[in-house]
């Protein structure tokens, strides 16, 4: 199955810099890498952007939206461009080594797996060390990458949720179920739990990649835009489906990441190597 790799941006140059220098340096074969600007108002995200095209025209696609369409009406751009799976990337990450690789196998692993999502920093249910936090960006993301990918033979747990900053989703899964829901999510917010849940009443899985780490700054680029947790987006979401929010709250509180979890810190600790 064809992989594309979608990065939907919105303003934040120096973050979006970084993300793609990552991407450059870590994904390498046949897989296609589509930037997506969402009308960008700041000058520097341009400037950005022009400067990766001049240099990654005969591999990457660059693509401009008239007019704003928000996260969700981006994301679902890259995906009917995309002929196959997609990861799509926020561009306030930056990966690591093997990561495109680890989300591949992932999906190639069980074709009722959905969605995969990968440690971070920065993710809600998918964060490491702490889980439900925003801890730090560490240091030497490749040497945490490395160690997290030869501790053991991935388990690939299930998640209630994909976590959106980096979100591996099978072309089997949107062919069955659809895209984002751009009419109930509008701008965004709340549209990748609905994915989640949708895809799992449809018989899939959602699954955390649990050997890929990729590095999730947050809030830098959709985020100022408006685009965060709030009661109106949680609204939107329990109003389809009622029980997500006892799901999540009950999967944190049984916490059944945390053996895997405690795995990887104590081989971290052992190679001397700092999440923090």
């Amino acid at each position: 199955m064809p992989l594309s790799i979608v990065i939907p941006v919105y303003n934040a140059p120096e973050e979006l810099d970084a993300c793609l220098e990552s991407v450059h340096s870590t994904v390498h074969g046949p897989i296609e890498v589509l930037i997506i600007d969402d009308a960008s108002p700041e000058p520097g995200t341009g400037a950005v952007l022009r400067r990766w095209r001049e240099r990654m025209s005969n591999r990457w696609k660059f693509f401009v939206n008239e007019e704003n369409l928000g996260f969700v009406g981006t994301a679902n751009r890259g995906m009917s461009l995309a002929p196959g799976d997609v990861i799509l990337l926020n561009s306030d990450t930056v990966v690591t080594t093997g990561w495109c690789e680890g989300l591949q196998s992932c999906l190639a692993s069980d074709h009722r797996i959905a969605t995969a999502t990968p440690w971070t920093n920065n993710g809600e249910i998918a964060s490491i060390p702490v889980l439900c936090e925003a801890n730090p960006v560490p240091p030497d993301l490749d040497r945490i990458a490395d160690i997290l990918r030869r501790c053991g033979p991935p388990c690939y747990p299930e998640l209630p949720t994909a976590v959106g900053f980096c979100m591996a989703i099978a072309r089997s899964a949107i062919d069955r179920i659809g895209m984002f829901d751009q009419a109930l999510f509008g701008r965004g917010y709340g549209e990748e739990n609905d994915f989640s849940v949708r895809a799992r009443e449809a018989g899939f899985r959602n699954v955390l990649c649990d050997d890929v780490y990729v590095a999730h700054l947050g809030g830098r680029s959709f985020g100022p835009a408006g685009l965060k947790p709030g009661e109106a987006s949680m609204q939107r979401l329990l109003s389809r489906h009622p029980h997500y929010l006892k799901q999540v709250q009950e999967f944190i509180a049984t916490d059944p990441l945390a053996s895997r979890r405690s795995e990887l810190l104590d081989a971290l600790q052992r190679a001397g190597v700092a999440l923090g």
